[in-house]
């Protein structure tokens, strides 16, 4: 297993590619890939097959996983991306804004 610093409920801005400047909570982290899933970030269409009786069918628009290197996490007290430092505070591991020092 990878380690990532980005984490299941982050605000991340988008770093490079088609939705550069973007910003969004991660919704799943898959280590093994180092890839994320952001919100409303790399949305794709989907041709969707209805499998049971009622489900619908047709096109379903969904976010499609992107490299965690392409994303950084926002700082919720200096609102900038911004890297993650680890502070050991007595017997806790707590990450903290490189910019600022605040713990995030």
């Amino acid at each position: 297993m990878k380690k990532m610093s980005i984490k299941k409920g982050d605000v991340v801005v988008v770093l490079s590619g088609k939705d550069k400047g973007k910003q969004g909570a991660v919704l799943e982290v898959m280590p093994k890939e180092s890839k994320v899933v952001v919100e409303k970030v790399n949305v794709v269409t989907r041709h969707q097959k209805a499998r049971r009786q009622g489900e619908q069918s047709g096109i379903v628009k969904k976010e499609a996983p992107i490299y965690a290197c392409k994303v950084q996490r926002v700082c919720p007290k200096c609102n900038k991306p911004t890297r993650i430092g680890h502070k050991v505070e007595g017997d806790k591991k707590v990450r903290i804004c490189k910019k600022c020092g605040a713990e995030i």
